[in-house]
């Protein structure tokens, strides 16, 4: 006997659909894995992972010669730090701060990566307490060439 108050199966059935739809959409609108390839006696590379992860990241660390990997991956010299991450396709260089990898990942700028060239102070990572934190450039990379994606000052943007 079917009542007016209870749903039928086929809106029951259909109800369950629609949610593991959403649960897969929500699913693959998460964070993607970032895949660090670090020197393995480097601290500040270890910091910048736990950035990385308080920021919702999955991470996953490879401890080994990073040079051959930055060659491989079009990393130019003067743009090289400490460690080298792929994240969704991006190559991502140095002490980034992971709200310019989420704009990154939202926008899909055409390019190679981001890097933070060298290894300024207060960036994620290189926080020195009692030192001010440094005025940096977060630079896109590719073929096309190169351009400001962002300016922090320690781990806020400016």
């Amino acid at each position: 006997m079917r009542s007016d108050t209870m749903p039928s199966r086929r809106v029951v059935l259909a109800g369950l659909a629609a949610g593991l739809a959403l649960g897969r959409g929500a699913l693959a609108e998460g964070l993607p894995t970032v895949a660090v390839t670090k020197d393995p006696t480097c601290g500040c590379c270890e910091k910048w992972v736990a950035h990385m992860r308080e920021a919702g990241f999955t991470v996953t660390v490879t401890e080994g010669p990073v040079n051959p990997l930055k060659a491989r991956l079009g990393v130019p010299r003067d743009l090289a730090s400490c460690h080298t991450a792929l994240v969704d396709g991006y190559v991502v260089e140095g002490h980034v701060p992971a709200d310019a990898i989420k704009r990154l990942l939202v926008e899909r700028p055409k390019g190679t990566g981001l890097a933070v060239p060298g290894m300024p102070a207060g960036s994620p990572g290189m926080e020195v307490e009692g030192m001010e934190p440094d005025t940096y450039e977060v630079v896109l990379f590719g073929p096309e060439g190169r351009s400001s994606f962002a300016r922090y000052r320690g781990s806020a943007a400016v």
